[in-house]
């Protein structure tokens, strides 16, 4: 099994950012990858102009990849914020008014999978309040993912990196996967696992596999320490994919780390280019 059994998409917002946001599709592809995955890619705009959107479709049609997964709205990512949806006031405005254009978009390109972050602890202001809010929008999120035919992915950060994230562990982000599943009975929330992420707070990776590869939709890799492709650090991540698809994952698995000081292009090599097309 290993590397050459699994499905892997490319992040467009972590991989190939040297290049201006519309050439990153072509270049995914003139790496051998055939489908690809983006956080928001308009950090100050959730309701873009058309034309970019536009551009930006036009852009991954064109270079012949899949988009496979979409960020909602999620402030400025990356950079100080995790998330808008529990954030009172403009942000989670600007989440809601995000909700239908992301689903649109991720609709006009087959994208069956939308991730929505959480957002951080706000000094100040209660707790359950972030909370019930959250859960309104997250349903209101849902709804639009079904509208679509999609899924809505609810991830799991890290603490050491985001300290104000309250979803930073396995567990918790199945309890909002739960709770979410039982605001609107769709059942179409589902666990983003991130093992990059799961793996910085320090959880058992193969016991979080056997619990929750069930409930999962989406798997991410990076290696750990430093947020680099396969091989720079010390997970397993072969091992653990080998057993991810043993439990019956047949999911895409996002590339989702950081290529170190050379151009991203050349942050493959772990990866035959015959095993690269999804």
């Amino acid at each position: 099994m290993g590397f050459a059994d699994q499905r892997f998409n490319v992040n467009l917002s972590i991989l190939f950012t040297e290049l201006p946001l519309l050439e990153r599709p072509a270049a995914a592809a003139a790496a051998g990858f055939t489908a690809v995955e983006l956080w928001w890619p308009w950090v100050d705009a959730p309701t873009p102009a058309q034309s970019e959107l536009d551009a930006l479709r036009t852009a991954i049609t064109d270079a012949g990849v899949q988009l496979t997964g979409l960020n909602f709205y999620a402030g400025q990512l990356p950079g100080p914020d995790r998330g808008a949806l529990s954030i009172p006031g403009e942000e989670s405005e600007k989440f809601r008014a995000n909700i239908d254009v992301a689903a649109d978009f991720a609709a006009s390109l087959g994208c069956k999978a939308l991730n929505a972050l959480y957002g951080n602890r706000v000094d100040g202001v209660d707790e359950a309040v972030q909370d019930a809010l959250a859960l309104e929008n997250l349903t209101l999120a849902a709804r639009a993912a079904d509208r679509i035919g999609a899924v809505l992915l609810i991830e799991a950060l890290n603490k050491p990196e985001s300290p104000k994230c309250p979803i930073v562990s396995a567990p918790k982000a199945i309890e909002i996967v739960d709770k979410v599943n039982a605001a609107t009975g769709l059942g179409n929330a589902k666990f983003l696992m991130d093992l990059y992420h799961l793996s910085m707070n320090g959880e058992d990776l193969s016991q979080v596999i056997s619990a929750y590869t069930d409930r999962t939709a989406h798997v991410q890799i990076a290696d750990n320490p430093g947020r680099g492709a396969p091989g720079t650090g010390s997970l397993p991540l072969e091992e653990l994919l080998d057993q991810l698809k043993k439990a019956g994952y047949e999911g895409y698995v996002g590339l989702e780390y950081k290529p170190g000081e050379r151009p991203s292009a050349e942050a493959f090599d772990w990866l035959p280019r015959e095993h690269r097309a999804a």
